[in-house]
């Protein structure tokens, strides 16, 4: 049978010269793909003729589609291009599954063995850096050995460093509420791309088994946000980390980050000169969220910054700036909270909450470099300073609060509100300028990728999250898809 097409895209090739002639710009274009639309499956959509204001709307159906394509082509501000799904009533998102999927014969792009999508870097459509793109609400999978694809060569197994979501080149690039997972890298993001957010996404079970090099997400952008996603944890057997990255300008903002090597890796642009030349190279600010260490985890630390290259004059070599996190560990043996890579990195550290639940003899600040200033945050009482031997220096030791129990409501449900008598209610300070106007503390994380705005009543709380208000004062949570 033959596949259907869109009659609007039909007309527009028909047309398409006496429109250039008569209009500044096309019109704007929807297709549909799913049962009974004029898109049966999406190799049906024109994917090498997108302009800005186009939309692919994606069904949800039963069984997932087995597909895969190029985004390489230019939005605007005002007129973006959108690919988005439309759940079930349940809410179940479309799936597109990488396993056994077809490349649209019309595409030739490069690079087909990293990705389920691929967003830049095209024979057909023309090459060109795509802008003002948004994905949203999808559930992209299998993009990772032994599962193969049909392509321009025929049929190819994906690479082991293969992504969901790989985006080698663009700019204004919006991921939003998507579930990207079993795959090598769930999402990764090339160094050629600038001004990203990935916001309402829950990204879990990627990696590749025995190795440490695949990670949920894997990114290096000159601007980028990641905010109210929710990062489970990696696939049996996997040793990577969950949120790596070597980008300029990086936020990480009001996230649930659960397991993994490490929570956060956030080490030096390798392989980039301008994104280490890059004013913001040397500021990151990561506010805001919930990151959690189970058991049997791997590395004991929770965050890592500066670089891990061997080439220290590449590293980040600047602040991070560390507030308004609450940081849980159940292992039972060590947890560390930073490894600053040299004496040229630092953290300053305001209003967090770090609980272990083993003996607090087995939390350490930080490993042996670097420097760590503190400000009002609470601890678990008896931290060291650090498990190894201190070659960096850790000030304002002395604004800690200390104790045994931070006074979350359930902690055996992971709800990590605070009890109204809880040490950490009302002691908050004030940050210093200029993250109160750049980066202030506006949202709180609401589980799972939701949002709602902090409460406040003129003291903030320790950690990622306010003691809950009275019913008739709540403010209405927020849901991002």
């Amino acid at each position: 049978m033959p596949k259907l097409v869109s009659h609007r895209y039909v007309t527009r090739i028909c047309l398409g010269l006496l429109t250039l002639f008569l209009s500044p710009a096309c019109p704007a274009v929807e297709y549909e793909v799913g049962p009974g639309k004029a898109c049966a499956e999406i190799e049906d959509v024109p994917w090498e003729a997108l302009r800005a204001g186009d939309t692919v709307t994606i069904h949800w159906r039963e069984n997932p589609y087995p597909a895969k394509f190029v985004l390489c082509a230019r939005g605007t501000r005002d007129q973006p291009i959108q690919v988005r799904g439309v759940p079930n009533s349940q809410g179940l998102l479309p799936v597109i599954d990488g396993r056994n999927a077809v490349t649209r014969k019309e595409l030739n792009y490069w690079n087909e063995v990293r990705g389920v999508i691929k967003i830049g870097g095209a024979n057909r459509p023309s090459d060109t850096t795509p802008a003002y793109i948004t994905m949203e609400n999808l559930d992209i999978r299998s993009a990772r050995p032994p599962y193969e694809f049909t392509g321009r060569d025929g049929r190819t197994p994906y690479s082991g460093n293969a992504a969901a979501i790989f985006i080698e080149k663009g700019e204004f690039i919006t991921i939003r509420g998507c579930v990207l997972r079993e795959s090598g890298n769930g999402l990764f993001i090339a160094a050629e791309t600038k001004d990203a957010v990935v916001e309402g996404c829950y990204i879990h079970d990627n990696g590749i088994e025995g190795s440490y090099y695949q990670h949920n997400t894997y990114t290096a952008a000159a601007g980028l946000i990641y905010q109210f996603n929710r990062f489970g944890s990696l696939r049996p057997g996997c040793g990577g980390n969950n949120l790596k990255d070597r980008s300029a300008g990086l936020v990480v903002r009001y996230n649930w980050i659960e397991d993994g090597n490490r929570q956060l890796d956030l080490v030096d642009a390798e392989d980039s000169e301008h994104l280490r030349s890059d004013p913001r190279y040397r500021s990151t600010y990561v506010y805001g969220n919930v990151l959690i260490e189970h058991e049997g985890e791997g590395n004991s630390q929770i965050v890592h910054y500066g670089g891990d290259s061997g080439k220290t004059e590449w590293y980040r070599k600047g602040t991070l700036y560390f507030y308004h996190n609450t940081v849980v560990s159940t292992r039972e043996g060590n947890t560390t909270w930073f490894r600053l890579s040299t004496n040229d990195e630092q953290a300053e550290c305001w209003n967090n909450i770090v609980y272990v639940t083993t003996d607090g003899g087995r939390l350490a600040l930080m490993t042996e470099s670097g420097t760590l200033n503190l400000g009002r945050n609470w601890i678990k009482s008896g931290w060291v300073a650090t498990h190894d031997a201190l070659a960096g220096r850790i000030t304002g030791t002395a604004n800690l609060l200390r104790g045994l129990n931070p006074g979350f409501m359930d902690m055996e449900n992971q709800d990590f509100r605070l009890e109204e008598n809880s040490p950490g209610v009302d002691q908050a300070v004030e940050l210093p300028d200029p993250l109160r106007a750049e980066h202030p503390i506006e949202w709180q994380y609401v589980p799972h990728q939701r949002r709602e705005k902090r409460p406040e009543d003129g003291h903030l709380d320790l950690g990622a999250m306010e003691a809950p208000e009275p019913p008739e004062t709540r403010v209405r949570t927020e849901f991002l898809k």
